[in-house]
């Protein structure tokens, strides 16, 4: 699934991503040290997996979208 960084904080690695439809999903530590990214700025777009679904959604790896 894709999304668009929308908040990053180098200090915990974590944030959130802007899924296509606007609705923001938080991810933590874990999920961003998967991904093997070092830096992750505003507006990039963005490859995520997810787990779960509504409520429940939670993402288990933020990497960089590559075409």
């Amino acid at each position: 699934m894709q999304a668009t960084a929308y908040t990053y904080d180098p200090e915990t690695r974590s944030g959130q991503v802007l899924l296509d439809d606007g609705t923001p999903v938080p991810f933590g530590t874990a999920a961003f040290d998967a991904g093997g990214l070092r830096l992750l700025r505003p507006g990039q777009r963005v490859r995520i997996e997810t787990e779960g679904a509504g409520t429940g959604l939670r993402i288990t790896l933020v990497t960089l979208q590559t075409l």
